[in-house]
């Protein structure tokens, strides 16, 4: 089984913030897959697409706890870190490219510390998503939380859509394959 986990804040406050943009992937991945998401057995929720074996996962713990939830839902599935895929915001790419790494640090994002703590390894695949934009983006922690200029909206709804499309090839073709046609 491989698990897409979208890292973002819960609630209506986040709902358009920079820092949902793994919860945007993972949510039009679920859309183009007709899936619903529904409550999990922890702070979480998921869609299971049951002939690919696929998983979908938004933490509900608030981004900085993510790796609760991360490891709930490893331990309830019988998850290794390789067959765990975090979607996540990376405010140091430029805004629509994405990167796809097998592993890695966690960019000092708080998401990706605390996922790494957590399940004690650094080695499971992550596509992160570009933020960056022409704005004042320090502190990082207010930049992330606020919304996109309607100026990046067009590149925004773009990133998206290459996203989920990534997730589809990741299943389809697999890591290396995905990593050399998406990374820009």
């Amino acid at each position: 089984m491989i698990a897409f986990i979208g890292l973002g804040n819960t609630g209506d406050t986040y709902a358009n913030t920079k820092h949902n943009a793994g919860f945007w992937v993972v949510d039009e991945f679920a859309r183009r897959q007709k899936l619903s998401f529904k409550p999990g057995k922890g702070n979480y929720v998921f869609a299971q697409h049951q002939r690919r074996e696929v998983l979908l996962v938004k933490p509900t713990t608030g981004m900085n706890r993510s790796g609760n939830a991360v490891k709930d839902v490893a331990n309830r599935w019988n998850l290794l870190p390789s067959d765990i895929h975090v979607v996540v915001d990376d405010v140091d790419l430029p805004l629509g490219s994405i990167r796809i790494r097998p592993k890695g640090g966690d960019g000092c994002h708080r998401g990706m510390e605390n996922i790494i703590y957590q399940l004690e390894s650094d080695q499971f695949p992550r596509i992160r998503l570009g933020i960056g934009t022409d704005e004042n983006m320090r502190p990082a922690e207010k930049f992330v939380l606020k919304p996109f200029r309607s100026d990046d909206e067009i590149e925004v709804e773009a990133m998206v859509k290459r996203g989920a499309e990534a997730l589809s090839n990741l299943l389809v073709r697999g890591l290396n394959h995905t990593m050399n046609h998406f990374n820009s």
